[in-house]
């Protein structure tokens, strides 16, 4: 680091001047933001506040307090690595939040990020007329357990399974099932899709968000997501690969009511060619529309 560089960052003295000087280094790297932020003054308010253990969501009263030496260089060093190593925002710091919940994350998962946990918050109404009804939930493609753990803490008369390929994910996993005290309630299980499961254990709700990205959106992905296993992203040509594996082997799984809630991203035209036969409910969020479907068993054995 140059002489200038250091006299440059010697002026900023105070969280404000800290935050300032984020967004310009973020918006000066053209970094990309989907991990969690949209934008460069909301990730730099985040990674301020965590490098300074102050609350995530209590900027105001200390906007203008003065940091100390060691404190600014803690900042510093994950703006930094932010810039240049391109890194999402939550490896740097190792927890991501979903609809209010923390979880654990590092590069052996992909962050957490899923426009399902707000229906699953919602108790997917009115889809779902009676959310006491589910009894036993099932999560493809678990990943680092965060849809999972939504669910059974959404539905707390819920048993709930989760699988995963990968054996890091679910070493992820674990963690973060240990953390939010559902050992008792959600069982983790290693292989592919419902391969690990009983062959006669029937689910009320599946949801999965299963790789789904084609083949040419992958090439052109930016240098962020390029740190998250490409296993959880890569969805082969059309970005069905996986998605027609599911679609096939869920209505044995399903309860004679059950519903199968599925992620699918920006795919839905592939999804539609693919499927021509599927009527699916496409449900929107406050973020997401044309991203997510509802089908019935009844609909996919039709």
């Amino acid at each position: 680091m140059s002489d200038g560089h250091s006299s440059a960052r010697d002026v900023l003295v105070t969280v404000r001047d800290l935050i300032r000087f984020g967004v310009s280094r973020f918006n000066g790297h053209k970094l990309f933001f989907g991990h969690g932020s949209d934008n460069s003054w909301d990730e730099a308010v985040y990674l301020v506040l965590h490098a300074l253990h102050l609350p995530p969501d209590q900027l105001d009263p200390f906007m203008d307090a003065h940091v100390l030496p060691d404190e600014k260089e803690r900042v510093l060093d994950l703006i930094d690595r932010r810039c240049i190593d391109r890194l999402p925002a939550a490896y740097l710091t190792n927890e991501a939040w979903l609809q209010g919940y923390r979880f654990f994350v590092d590069q052996r998962v992909i962050v957490p990020r899923s426009p399902i946990a707000e229906l699953l918050t919602a108790h997917l109404s009115p889809w779902i007329p009676y959310p006491d009804d589910i009894s036993n939930i099932l999560d493809l493609c678990t990943g680092s357990g965060c849809l999972a753990i939504v669910a059974a803490h959404e539905f707390p008369d819920a048993v709930v399974d989760a699988t995963d390929l990968s054996s890091d994910a679910l070493a992820v996993a674990k963690i973060n099932v240990q953390d939010h005290g559902l050992n008792e309630r959600l069982s983790l299980y290693h292989g592919s899709l419902f391969e690990p499961l009983n062959v006669n254990r029937r689910y009320d709700l599946i949801i999965c968000n299963p790789p789904y990205v084609n083949s040419s959106s992958m090439d052109k992905l930016p240098a962020e997501y390029l740190h998250e296993p490409r296993m959880a992203l890569a969805g082969g040509l059309d970005g069905m690969d996986l998605i027609r594996k599911i679609i096939e082997q869920a209505p044995q799984h399903l309860s004679e009511q059950g519903m199968l809630l599925l992620e699918l991203g920006h795919e839905r035209a592939y999804f539609e060619a693919a499927f021509p036969e599927l009527e699916p409910m496409w449900l929107d969020t406050t973020e997401s529309s044309d991203q997510i479907l509802l089908l019935t068993r009844e609909q996919i054995i039709t």
